[in-house]
């Protein structure tokens, strides 16, 4: 199958998936994808001999797609530069210490609850999986999905503060934890030094530096998009902009997920309402709109055509279900903690941490760092258990986190976070 068959398979499949979602399932786009995806994967899976034909096309189709390869290198870019286009610097500012610290310190004890509680499951169901791989493990399972929650965000009527500090959280968690997924994998394959001197530095490379590259591409495209009067130079630009940022930063191992963020916020904030007529941005808008949800129908429908691939062994199927209410658990605690430190110097809304818990959804990363792993006898049991996990925070908490809104915010009468 060429390029362009795949390409043309996936657009016409999502198309389908997302036209029978709207006439039928009427689910949010994102989440009615994935399931029309993961049934008719299930059904393929179940036929079993009536349907080997059509999933070995399928599997092949997928292993010819590399999800991981697809997503963080190459969807990604546009995806977080979409999302990061339309949040409003302002606010972001004004929730930035709780983003800090659920960025930072949130990953890294996200990271470290949900290995040890990984290590205790693998190990009581008789699985070998060293502790360095549960490390692994709970980084690439840490982190909050941006593309994910952005688009349960859009239909969910959460308040502006919270919004801000989901969607910021979000968009900054999943840079710095793909920093700390590829320090512990380097350490887990010997490929990088143990010493604390050379993960900080390490960190200190791909996270700090991946943020001051982004930054520095962002102003100039503001200070290009200031002179020229022309929507299709100007959509080109950003386009540009968001391919480059993120090809340049993995080439010389900064982190591309944190550049294209900060890059995206200055163009939609600087870019947007200083640089650009209002004919112009009305363009700029539409057309990363729809590139935002093209290639959202295409990687959701992707995670659920996944199933096809993984290895469905009984006790990894297990692993997985139960260490779903152990990583919300870790997600729990990670979000509590910050938010506790700082109640002494801001009010917070009474049901924040629930909120933050519930709706820190994990979607594609997650799923695409764990295909990354190289092969050994620990990668299927991984890949496994964070697809089943995965697979519920989308369709169980992507489908529950509107209504818990309504219950605990909807009446207006809790305060504003300030």
């Amino acid at each position: 199958m060429t390029q362009f068959e795949l390409l043309a398979t996936l657009l016409t499949l999502a198309a389908l998936s997302s036209y029978f979602n709207h006439r039928v399932l009427r689910l949010p786009q994102t989440i009615g994808v994935m399931l029309v995806a993961l049934v008719v994967s299930l059904v393929l899976l179940l036929a079993g001999p009536l349907a080997d034909g059509v999933e070995a096309t399928a599997a092949r189709m997928l292993l010819a797609i590399d999800f991981d390869d697809t997503l963080l290198h190459g969807m990604l870019a546009f995806l977080l530069f979409a999302g990061a286009l339309h949040v409003n610097l302002g606010d972001l500012a004004e929730q930035g210490g709780v983003i800090a610290l659920l960025a930072s310190l949130g990953v890294v004890g996200a990271t470290f609850l949900a290995a040890s509680a990984a290590w205790l499951v693998f190990g009581a169901l008789g699985i070998e999986v060293p502790l360095i791989w549960c490390l692994v493990f709970g980084s690439l399972i840490a982190p909050t999905d941006p593309i994910a929650v952005l688009g349960i965000l859009k239909t969910a009527g959460a308040p502006k503060s919270l919004e801000t500090k989901i969607t910021g959280e979000s968009l900054f968690n999943d840079g710095v934890a793909v920093v700390v997924f590829l320090v512990l994998l380097g350490v887990a394959t010997g490929q990088a030094e143990a010493t604390p001197g050379a993960i900080a530095w390490l960190f200190v490379q791909e996270a700090v530096g991946g943020a001051l590259f982004g930054g520095a591409c962002g102003w100039i495209a503001y200070r290009m998009l200031a002179t020229v009067d022309n929507y299709q130079v100007e959509v080109l630009i950003t386009l540009s902009l968001a391919t480059g940022v993120y090809a340049l930063a993995e080439a010389w191992h900064l982190s591309a997920p944190i550049a294209i963020v900060v890059a995206g916020l200055l163009v939609g904030n600087h870019g947007r309402l200083l640089g650009m007529s209002d004919k112009t941005r009305e363009h700029l808008d539409t057309f990363w709109e729809m590139v935002d949800e093209v290639l959202n129908a295409v990687l959701f429908l992707l995670i659920g055509m996944e199933l096809l691939v993984l290895s469905l062994r009984g006790e990894y199927l297990i692993a997985g279900l139960v260490l779903i209410p152990l990583v919300l658990l870790a997600r729990l605690v990670s979000v509590g903690l910050p938010v506790g430190l700082l109640r002494a110097r801001r009010t917070f809304s009474p049901h924040v941490v629930k909120i933050l818990t519930w709706g820190g959804l994990r979607g594609g990363i997650s799923v695409a760092l764990a295909l990354s792993l190289p092969e050994s006898p620990v990668r299927d049991p991984l890949v496994t258990a964070t697809y089943v996990i995965v697979v519920f925070s989308i369709l169980v908490q992507g489908l529950t986190i509107g209504p818990l809104l309504k219950r605990t915010v909807g009446s207006g009468a809790e305060p504003r976070d300030h």
